[in-house]
């Protein structure tokens, strides 16, 4: 496979921590706990996310080739399908693209389908990534399961992926939505990934574009009528996100 060394290869390293004898010193462990969770590809386990997971995995191959945008995320992404499938023919209807978005996937899980051949035979003009908010839900006692530095980097490795496997592909990265009903830690850590992430791009091939401030409302709160379960879209969320990229579409392409 393509460019899979790097990643491929810290995936048998974190495996091998759990062959190791009990006899590993402190500082073994130590190491093994460093690796960053964000970055090893894994595959969905099962249930609908690995169902989706095969199904997108499955249209790709099926239909290799020049496309005009790609999108690649989550359940966000995955929704143009559903309540986005309006928006989604009226602003693509007339150009050729392709879903690639997985609800539930985190950074790892994209990572695993492009070292499984998901970009694989693929020449999109334009890449359109959002990748993230999955990896900042916490554990069930609150605790954080990625750090913010963690989840930041599983983007960066996405964004770097991306460019080494579509060379020729013009990328342009989102911003992580605005999420839960008002401010929240979660809300600011994703913030302080995003401005982070801006930093990605070089103004040729990776550009970047937050429109998040467009689904909250002057008082920090986000509106049922544009996110119901104040994270997944509504139709009226996705006319402000095809709104928000179509310039920069149009320059793209």
């Amino acid at each position: 496979m393509k460019h899979s060394f790097s990643i491929g290869f810290i995936a048998i390293a974190l495996a091998a921590t759990h062959l190791v004898a009990p006899a590993q010193t402190t500082s073994t462990v130590a190491e093994a706990q460093a690796v960053n969770p964000a970055i090893v590809p894994v595959s969905r386990p099962s249930g609908k996310g690995l169902e989706r997971q095969n199904v997108v995995m499955e249209r790709a191959k099926a239909a290799p080739g020049t496309y005009d945008i790609v999108f690649i995320g989550d359940s966000i992404t995955q929704g143009w399908e559903r309540s986005g499938s309006n928006v989604w023919t009226k602003f693509y209807g007339d150009r050729k693209c392709l879903n690639l978005g997985v609800g539930g996937d985190r950074t790892e899980h994209v990572l695993w389908r492009f070292e499984n051949g998901q970009l694989d035979g693929l020449d999109p003009k334009v890449a359109v990534l959002m990748i993230g908010t999955n990896n900042s839900n916490t554990n069930k006692d609150g605790s954080e399961h990625y750090s913010t530095g963690q989840i930041l980097e599983g983007v960066q490795t996405v964004v770097k992926q991306i460019r080494e496997r579509l060379p020729q592909t013009k990328l342009l990265v989102l911003g992580i939505f605005p999420r839960s009903t008002t401010f929240s830690p979660q809300r600011g850590r994703l913030l302080q990934i995003n401005q982070a992430l801006a930093k990605q791009a070089d103004g040729k091939m990776i550009h970047y574009l937050d429109f998040g401030s467009q689904l909250v409302e002057a008082d920090g709160s986000i509106s049922k009528d544009i996110m119901p379960d104040h994270l997944h879209l509504s139709e009226k969320g996705y006319e402000i996100w095809a709104n928000a990229i179509e310039p920069k579409l149009k320059e793209l392409l």
